[in-house]
């Protein structure tokens, strides 16, 4: 009898240092991918140039005229957070404040700074979240804690455009489910609507599906367990991580977007985000779009569905 209960101990002992183990794993993979964040940031320029090369044209006249400059805050824990920012061609009230996504920066968001800042003649602030690009910080936050920062640099874009602006959020995959998360909170009076672009229900959804496709393994309990230890290190948890929570509470009107071949992000994520948003809202599941691909391989109707959106409630195009 004595034996089978050592045996009991120990078989219990050794599954939670395995569940522990695999927990910290998990924590570490998914929030501080350091070596894939640092390649991602010594060749942004290099990649947007690439993917979109109408973007250094732009760019080039916007820092030989001195037009695309930085700004620094200090966040919550004192860390520096960091953004960049253009005013428009022609002066104007209206502003884009515009969300990157996982491991991404300001810089790789810059084509969506071309749709609003040439395209649609608006000014632009795109901050590099938390842990991102220029800005510090201890880990990723998906979105959750980013809400609040995202809030800030709105105030901020804001002030820099004249304090009386009329505003949009524009965010992409974990830019997205930030812009969501941003939308439930109390918004000031010049925040008019938001656009989400690929963003996924919750952080405990998103992850979930991640373990089963890339171990397969199930959410219990390993993602129990690194949710809680998320809680303890980092001040917050999978679970109420909802985009889903917050858009229920938004108020502004939002345009929906989502690639229909997205398999990162699964496009049937936007149907319950979709349905649980009231007030003013469209859906648009872009046919054969991949995750975070829609802007890229449909860049004329992007724009003039984004432009059409927007300008019924931040105004047309700056004469």
């Amino acid at each position: 009898m004595k034996r089978i209960v050592r045996i009991v101990v120990v078989s219990v002992l050794l599954l939670a240092a395995i569940v522990a183990g695999g927990s910290l794993y998990m924590l570490s993979y998914s929030l501080r991918p350091d070596a894939t964040m640092r390649a991602k940031n010594a060749s942004s320029y290099e990649y947007m140039y690439g993917e979109y090369p109408f973007l250094r044209p732009w760019v080039d006249s916007l820092e030989r005229t001195g037009a695309l400059r930085d700004t620094v805050i200090l966040g919550s824990e004192g860390e520096r957070l960091h953004a960049i920012y253009a005013a428009a061609p022609r002066p104007t009230d209206r502003t884009a404040v515009i969300v990157h996504g996982y491991t991404d920066n300001a810089v790789r968001m810059l084509m969506i700074g071309y749709l609003y800042n040439r395209d649609l003649g608006c000014n632009i602030l795109l901050p590099d979240l938390y842990y991102h690009g220029q800005s510090e910080g201890r880990a990723i936050r998906m979105g959750w804690k980013d809400r609040f920062d995202v809030l800030r640099w709105m105030d901020i874009a804001n002030d820099i455009f004249g304090g009386d602006t009329r505003m949009v959020v524009h965010g992409i995959s974990m830019g997205a489910a930030t812009t969501m998360m941003v939308s439930g909170e109390e918004q000031q009076p010049y925040v008019k609507c938001f656009v989400e672009d690929c963003g996924y229900t919750s952080v405990r959804d998103q992850f979930s599906k991640e373990l089963k496709e890339q171990f397969g393994l199930p959410a219990f309990p390993l993602l129990d367990a690194a949710s809680w230890l998320c809680g303890l290190k980092y001040g917050w948890t999978f679970g109420e991580a909802s985009s889903l929570e917050q858009v229920k509470k938004s108020r502004l009107p939002m345009l929906f977007i989502h690639g229909d071949a997205d398999d990162y992000v699964p496009t049937r994520m936007v149907y319950p985000l979709y349905g649980a948003k009231p007030g003013d809202k469209e859906l648009w599941v872009v046919p054969g779009a991949s995750h975070a691909n829609s802007y890229r391989d449909n860049r004329e109707e992007y724009t003039r569905r984004v432009g059409e959106f927007v300008g019924r409630y931040i105004g047309g195009r700056a004469e």
